[in-house]
């Protein structure tokens, strides 16, 4: 960036209004077609390959977001922002025309691209104008995005499905499109400016990248379901990952302009911000897929029923969010704000493990407030650390490498929570994830407690 400005309250709030669509549009996008998936495969005969309606969005949006969060450090943020609601509004559109199964999963695939470009250049966004100290006090935007699509997405994507077709879930993608595109282009016209002129691409970098997180990636989410985790299938990702990610640092050490500075890696803060977003990220997901099932198949509620009895938990996520930032605020820094939460996760999910047919449905609330109000608690705190810690320069490659570990943890998460309850349980996989949840703490616990900048 030319000039680091410093922007009043007056001048922060139309930027993170601008943005927050933007995060709301990438957000309904994951949630609103959970319920549309089996009545889509139907239609276009998807069969056995049902679960790469989600999963080729996840792929593709995992290995572009840190690129899309270098070039936005490179070109500027409005610049790469408004190419990726194009390729988002053309990707919906091309999902509701789609006329076989396969068609519908390409557009998926670049839909995720344009998905990753909405979410990490919108959090970028957010450090551009508002000091890690202050930052937090505006998470309540982030979270309530994220707090709408969990709760409002499903039921949406449910009643489009049955009312009208699932394409309806893509065609209402269109009108946000343009919402999005006019809000967001004029909150980013307050930014400076990016000297891009003369920085050169590092394709080579982005290649090899992109291969290792695809490897690392289809091994999380595909391990121990579609192919046993002793088999042929894992020993070739494994180490296609392994000689893909030591590529990657052998490229990027001798790129004069790397895709992925490895002086990212060699800041402990960030790194320990990065350990922290994976682990996190898995024992969310983890909690969040088996919270809903134990409802359904332990307490025997119908699927809506299930939903509902979900809502404290979102909630609190969404609450302690904007009680997590103001906290640090006050106190000037993250990490005693991040060991309470992290601890409130592994007491929430400890409890959830020792749940049961005959456990009071109160008490079992209960125990799923702890654990969101723990995830809401830390994960803000988790991005402004990161984004504390890294060089101005590198913002936005250093929020992208942190959504990349969210979402590699995420697909660790489902499996593990997965795996763990089909052999053993749902005490075994909330008992997983709270084992999880206490390395994180560890975690936590030896990093620097550096001071927020005003």
């Amino acid at each position: 960036m030319t000039a680091a400005k410093t922007y009043t309250h007056e001048e922060i709030l139309p930027v993170i209004r601008g943005v927050a669509l933007c995060i709301l549009l990438a957000a309904l996008d994951q949630t609103i077609i959970v319920p549309a998936v089996p009545r889509m495969a139907r239609d276009l005969g998807g069969g056995s390959h049902i679960a790469w309606i989600i999963s080729a969005y996840l792929l593709t949006g995992t290995a572009a977001t840190p690129i899309f969060g270098r070039l936005s450090d490179i070109y500027g943020r409005r610049r790469l922002m408004q190419p990726a609601i194009l390729v988002f509004a053309a990707a919906s559109l091309g999902c509701a025309a789609a006329t076989h199964f396969w068609e519908i999963a390409l557009w998926r695939a670049v839909q995720g691209i344009g998905g990753a470009g909405l979410m990490v250049i919108a959090q970028t966004a957010i450090a551009d104008v508002a000091p890690p100290r202050e930052r937090g006090r505006y998470q309540i935007y982030m979270s309530g995005m994220w707090g709408i699509a969990s709760i409002a997405g499903p039921m949406l994507g449910g009643a489009l499905t049955d009312s009208l077709s699932w394409r309806g879930i893509f065609w209402v993608n269109l009108p946000l499109c343009a919402l999005a595109w006019v809000f967001s282009g004029r909150a980013l016209r307050r930014l400076p400016p990016h000297a891009g002129a003369g920085q050169r691409i590092d394709f080579l970098g982005a290649a090899v990248l992109v291969c290792a997180i695809t490897a690392w990636l289809v091994l999380a989410a595909s391990g121990g379901r579609d192919f046993p985790w002793d088999s042929r299938a894992t020993l070739i990702l494994v180490v296609s990952g392994v000689a893909f990610t030591g590529l990657t640092a052998w490229v990027e050490h001798h790129a004069p302009a790397p895709m992925l500075p490895l002086r990212l890696f060699r800041n402990a803060t960030v790194l320990g911000g990065l350990l922290l977003s994976a682990t996190n990220s898995l024992c969310t997901f983890g909690g969040s897929l088996l919270l809903p099932l134990f409802f359904q198949y332990i307490k025997h509620t119908n699927a809506a029923a299930s939903g509902l009895y979900t809502t404290p938990f979102l909630l609190a996520f969404v609450l302690l969010s904007y009680i997590g930032g103001r906290i640090s605020r006050s106190l000037g820094r993250t990490k005693p704000t991040m060991l309470a939460a992290l601890a409130l996760c592994a007491l929430g999910l400890g409890l959830l493990a020792t749940m049961g047919a005959s456990t009071p449905l109160l008490l079992c609330e209960a125990y799923s407030v702890l654990l969101g109000g723990g995830i809401g608690l830390v994960q803000p705190n988790i991005t402004v650390a990161i984004q504390n810690a890294a060089q101005r320069g590198d913002v936005g490659v250093a929020t992208g490498c942190m959504l990349l570990f969210r979402a590699i943890g995420g697909a660790f998460g489902a499996t593990l929570a997965a795996g763990m309850l089909l052999a053993h349980g749902f005490g075994a996989g909330f008992g997983a994830c709270a084992l999880v949840a206490l390395l994180a703490v560890g975690i936590a616990a030896v990093m620097r407690d550096a001071l927020l900048r005003s």
